[in-house]
C-alpha cells in the first residue's frame, strides 16, 4: 500500500555546545545568573508554537488546549487523549472532536457518527507528522450521565507507530531553465535545497516549505514567472519511507527593460538612475530580485528619499520587464535640535543642519555642534555623489575639546579623500591633518601646554556580515585602518599607525529560528526553543599601535585612550591610559581591549520577550611600550531592551582596579 500526499522537509537541526569559564571574581554573579530568568516552562508553550501548521483557529478561545475539561455546563462530552507529548498538543488543537464538543445541540447519535469518522481524521493528522501506521483505540465511558458531561468521556489511545523518513527527493525542470547553460548553477542550488530533507523525518508542513523555498530560488533569478507544475510525496507505509517529487516550470528567461523613475522633482533624476545602475539595473540584464532589492536599498541610503520602491511586472507581455522606481522625496534642508545624555558624559545638547543638495555642486553637507559635560564638538562634512564605481569624494573639518581629569585637549582635524560604501564592505582613502594642544590645569604654572601636529595618508576597510543590522544574533564584523605620516612640529618625524576591531556573535546551542509555526515538527520546535534560551556570546577585540621613534612628538588625537560604555565598563570615559604622577592619564601608543558578553533572552509564558539579561567581562590596557600593557578589568551584569529604534542596554559594572561600581547606558548597534 502506497498512500500519497503532498509531502516536505524537516528543518536541518544544528547544535552548538560551548564551555564557558570565568574569573573567580565572577563566581557570585554566575551564581545569580544561574537562577531562572523566565516564567513558565516548555510545557507552557503558547498555542501558536504547539503546531506545525497555521490552521489553529478551529478551537474556540475558551476551549482546552492540553486536554483539560471545559466548564461542565458547556461541554457535551470530555476528551481523554493518551498519546506521546510531542503530538498530543497538536492533535488536541486540530482533531474534529474538539470542534464539536461544545455544540449545545449535539446528541448521542451525532456523536456516534463523529466517532466513526474520528480514526480517519486522526490518521490524516498523524500523517502530516510522518506517522502512517498508527494504532488508534476509541472508547466512550460514563455515557449514562454519571460523568460531568452529558454524553460521557471519549477516551482515545494512540500509538503513533514508527516515523516515516524521507528516502529520496527529486526535482524536474521544464522551460528555459532545463537547457540554459547559464542557469546550471541555479538548477544545482534548487536541487540541493530539495535534497536537504533526505534522511530526515517527513512532515506535511516541511514538504510545503521545501516547495516554497524551491519556487523562491526559481523565481528570484531569470524566471520571475516560474511556477510549481506538479508535486508528489509517495509514502511507503511498509518500509516507512517517503519519496518526494516536484516539477518546476521556469517559463521563458526574462530580462530587465528600460528604467522608469517616478516622483523625482527636487533632485536630479540622473542621480537615482546612477545608483540603480551601480546595483546592476541595466536594460538587457537578466532579471534578478536581489539586484532590485539592492537598488532599492542603495537609493534609500542616499538619504534623499523618504520611501523607495523598485518593482517589475512579471506578468507583462513584453520580452523585457520595465523597471519602475517610485520615489517619495525628502526636503532639501533639515534643521534638528537634539537633547540626550549618557552615563559617560552627562547631558547632551546638539544642533544639526543638513543640506542634501548644495546648489552648484550637488554635494551633501552635514554641520553639527554638540555640547556635553566633558566634550565639545563642531564639525562640517561635505560628501559628493558616487561615480560609476561607487566612489564618492568627501571633505571634513572638525574642532573638538575634551576634558579628561586635569587634562584639556583642544584639537583640529582636516580630512580630504574618497569613500566607497557597499552592503558587505566599506573602504576609504584619505589625507588627514591633525593638530592637538593638551593643557594640564593642575600644573599650568609648571608645565607649558604642548601643541603638536601631523599629516598622514590613510586607508580603512570595514567588513560586516551580521544576520540583522539592528538586532544581530549571529555573524561578525572586522574593521582595519592603516596610516603613514609625519609630524610637523620641528624636524619632521615619520610614524605608522594601525588599528583593528573585531566583533562576532556566537549563538549557543544553535541559532533560534524566530519560533515560526511552519517549522513542521513539534519535537524540532521544542528543541529550537530550548536552544534559543541559551542566547549568544558577543566576543569583541580591539587593538592599536603607533610605530615611531621614542622622541617623536605625536598629536594626542593620533594616540589611544579607552574606558567607558562602549569599551571597558566599570571605568569612566577615557579613564584608561598612561598614568601620570598627578593622578591623570594621557593617551598612549599601544591599545588592547577585549570583551566577552553573554546575552540571554528573557522568556515569559513560553514566549520570548524583547528583554535580555547580559553578563560580561571587559578588559583594556593602554601603554607607551608593549611590555607595559597591563589590563584593567571590569565585570558586571545588565539588561537589554530591543526597542523599535534599536537595542537599549543598561549595565552595572564593577571596576576591579578602582574597586567601584559604575552604571552604563548605551543605545543602538553600529559597527
Amino acid at each position: 500500500m502506497h498512500p500519497t500526499c503532498p509531502g516536505p522537509a524537516p528543518g536541518v537541526r544544528s547544535a552548538v555546545s560551548a564551555i564557558l569559564s570565568t574569573a573567580t571574581c565572577l563566581a557570585g554573579l554566575v551564581t545569580l545568573w544561574s537562577l531562572p530568568v523566565h516564567a513558565g516552562t516548555l510545557g507552557d508553550l503558547p498555542p501558536e508554537l504547539s503546531t506545525p501548521t497555521q490552521a489553529s483557529s478551529q478551537i474556540p478561545p475558551d476551549s482546552p488546549v492540553k486536554g483539560e475539561t471545559a466548564p461542565a455546563e458547556r461541554a457535551r462530552f470530555e476528551i481523554d487523549l493518551q498519546a506521546p507529548d510531542e503530538i498530543r498538543r497538536f492533535l488536541l488543537r486540530h482533531m474534529d472532536l474538539q470542534r464539536f464538543r461544545l455544540l449545545e445541540d449535539l446528541d448521542a447519535a451525532e456523536l456516534d457518527r463523529l466517532l466513526a469518522r474520528t480514526p480517519e481524521n486522526l490518521r490524516g493528522l498523524l500523517g502530516t507528522l510522518g506517522h502512517f501506521s498508527p494504532d488508534i483505540d476509541i472508547v466512550v465511558t460514563a455515557r449514562d450521565g454519571t460523568g460531568q458531561a452529558p454524553l460521557g468521556t471519549v477516551r482515545v489511545a494512540i500509538d503513533p507507530g514508527p516515523v516515516t523518513q524521507v528516502a529520496s527527493a527529486r526535482v524536474f525542470f521544464r522551460g528555459d531553465i532545463s537547457s540554459n547553460p547559464a542557469a546550471a548553477e541555479q538548477r544545482q542550488a534548487i536541487e540541493r535545497e530539495v535534497a536537504l530533507p533526505v534522511g530526515e523525518r517527513f512532515t506535511q508542513a516541511d514538504w510545503e516549505q521545501a516547495k516554497t523555498r524551491a519556487l523562491r530560488l526559481l523565481t528570484g533569478l531569470r524566471y520571475p514567472s516560474g511556477r510549481l507544475l506538479n508535486s508528489l510525496a509517495d509514502i511507503d507505509a511498509d518500509t516507512r519511507q517517503a519519496h518526494l517529487y516536484m516539477e518546476l516550470d521556469s517559463g521563458p528567461l526574462r530580462r530587465l527593460g528600460e528604467l522608469e523613475i517616478m516622483g523625482a522633482e527636487r533632485y536630479d533624476v540622473s542621480k537615482a538612475q546612477q545608483l540603480a545602475r551601480l546595483s546592476g539595473i541595466e536594460a538587457g540584464a537578466e532579471y534578478s530580485l536581489e539586484r532590485l532589492q539592492a537598488a532599492q536599498s542603495r537609493i534609500a541610503a542616499s538619504d534623499r528619499y523618504e520611501s523607495v520602491l523598485v518593482t517589475v511586472e512579471p506578468a507583462s507581455d513584453e520580452a523585457d520587464l520595465p523597471v519602475r522606481v517610485q520615489l517619495r522625496e525628502r526636503p532639501r534642508q533639515r534643521l534638528q535640535v537634539g537633547l540626550g545624555g549618557s552615563t559617560d558624559n552627562g547631558p547632551r545638547l546638539s544642533l544639526e543642519y543638513r543640506h542634501r543638495q548644495v546648489p552648484g555642486i550637488g554635494w551633501r553637507v552635514d554641520n553639527r555642534v554638540q555640547l556635553e559635560r566633558n566634550d565639545r564638538l563642531a564639525q562640517t562634512v561635505w560628501t559628493g555623489s558616487p561615480d560609476e564605481n561607487a566612489w564618492r569624494w568627501g571633505a571634513s573639518a572638525r574642532w573638538a575639546e575634551q576634558i579628561d581629569g586635569f587634562n584639556t585637549t583642544t584639537s583640529q582635524r582636516l580630512r580630504w579623500g574618497r569613500l566607497q560604501e557597499e552592503d558587505v564592505r566599506d573602504q576609504s582613502q584619505y589625507l588627514q591633518f591633525d593638530r592637538a594642544r593638551t593643557e594640564n590645569t593642575a600644573q599650568r604654572t609648571l608645565i607649558r601646554a604642548r601643541s603638536r601636529s601631523a599629516l598622514s595618508v590613510n586607508q580603512a576597510w570595514t567588513w560586516r556580515q551580521f544576520d540583522n543590522p539592528v538586532f544581530p544574533e549571529g555573524g561578525q564584523g572586522l574593521a582595519l585602518e592603516l596610516g603613514l605620516g609625519a609630524t610637523l612640529e620641528g624636524a619632521p618625524q615619520p610614524f605608522a599607525r594601525a588599528q583593528a576591531r573585531w566583533l562576532t556573535y556566537w549563538p549557543l546551542g544553535g541559532a533560534l529560528p524566530m519560533l515560526q509555526p511552519e517549522l513542521g515538527q513539534a519535537r524540532s520546535l521544542i528543541e529550537a526553543v530550548e536552544q534559543g534560551r541559551l542566547g549568544r556570546l558577543a566576543l569583541r577585540l580591539e587593538g592599536g599601535a603607533v610605530i615611531a621613534r621614542r622622541e617623536t612628538a605625536l598629536p594626542d588625537t593620533q594616540l589611544f585612550l579607552t574606558g567607558g560604555d562602549a569599551t571597558v565598563r566599570g571605568y569612566g570615559l577615557r579613564d584608561i591610559g598612561v598614568d601620570q604622577g598627578d593622578g591623570s592619564v594621557l593617551p598612549g601608543r599601544y591599545l588592547a581591549v577585549g570583551s566577552v558578553e553573554w546575552q540571554r533572552p528573557i522568556w515569559r509564558g513560553g514566549r520570548r520577550t524583547p528583554w535580555e539579561h547580559v553578563l560580561f567581562v571587559d578588559g583594556g590596557a593602554v601603554a607607551d611600550r608593549q611590555q607595559d600593557l597591563r589590563a584593567q578589568w571590569g565585570v558586571g551584569s545588565g539588561v537589554r531592551y530591543n526597542s523599535p529604534v534599536g537595542p537599549l542596554q543598561l549595565d552595572l559594572a564593577y571596576g576591579l582596579a578602582t574597586r567601584s561600581w559604575r552604571l552604563h547606558l548605551s543605545v543602538g548597534f553600529a559597527f
